[in-house]
């Protein structure tokens, strides 16, 4: 399910998605469709597309208590809340479902992986894909790497942790994927202000083309948009001078 929200900054829109929808803001992902900077006279404004799992109820997670969704013991709600790093190993039943899934799937591509917990944070953990097929489990622009990551999120969410998002990750791709678009945000950002045209991006992710929405809107004569249908949308970064 999508909806749309509007607000004078990222954050606002965001709040705004979160207390209309009754969820945590890590409980849906964030698409910006379009962002423009504050200029004098002119207010700044953001618009952004909200995600929401197929299986994802658009209510609280959590009751009038506080209590975590119904079948997780106090020890499982600790695990989830805390952030842990440094033990890859499994330290539940539903992590230890998550690794065995992620290593079935990458089976039945006809590949071998050894998966295991790479970071954990609230309502969010983050799987290590370890493998010599890594460059196919990644594929051209990290597609496959997408495709994967959107089934185990398919299967948690089957699992009754709607709450949780899991990360995929393998050869620190997604790091080196971030540092790469935010260079060719500047990169484009310089040319579209010597030119004074536009230019319009490979398609991409919503994750990253909120990274390059992010990345550029601090530069006043540079705004950037998102175009297209579908998941994958390019962003167009245009020149609008100064104001």
């Amino acid at each position: 399910m999508e909806y749309e929200f509007e607000g004078r900054t990222e954050k606002e829109a965001i709040d705004r998605a979160a207390e209309s929808l009754g969820l945590a803001k890590e409980a849906f992902d964030v698409e910006i469709i379009e962002s423009r900077r504050q200029v004098l006279f002119k207010k700044g404004y953001v618009k952004i597309r909200v995600h929401i799992g197929q299986s994802s109820p658009v209510t609280a997670d959590r009751d009038d208590e506080g209590e975590a969704p119904s079948g997780i013991s106090e020890l499982e709600k600790k695990q989830f809340t805390d952030a842990v790093f440094g033990n890859p190993e499994a330290q539940n039943d539903f992590e230890q479902k998550l690794i065995d899934f992620t290593q079935g799937l990458i089976s039945r591509m006809g590949y071998t992986a050894k998966v295991t917990v790479l970071f954990r944070e609230d309502r969010k953990i983050g799987l290590k894909m370890d493998s010599q097929f890594s460059s196919i489990l990644i594929g051209k622009k990290g597609k496959n790497l997408d495709a994967l990551q959107l089934l185990v999120n398919i299967y948690a969410g089957r699992q009754g942790r709607e709450d949780v998002r899991i990360i995929l990750d393998t050869e620190n791709y997604r790091i080196h994927r971030e540092e790469s678009l935010v260079r060719l945000a500047y990169t484009v950002a310089d040319r579209v202000r010597d030119s004074r045209s536009s230019v319009l991006l490979e398609p991409m992710n919503p994750f990253d083309r909120r990274l390059i929405h992010t990345t550029l809107s601090d530069i006043a004569d540079v705004e950037t948009k998102s175009e297209g249908e579908g998941l994958y949308k390019q962003v167009r970064v245009y020149y609008r001078g100064r104001r």
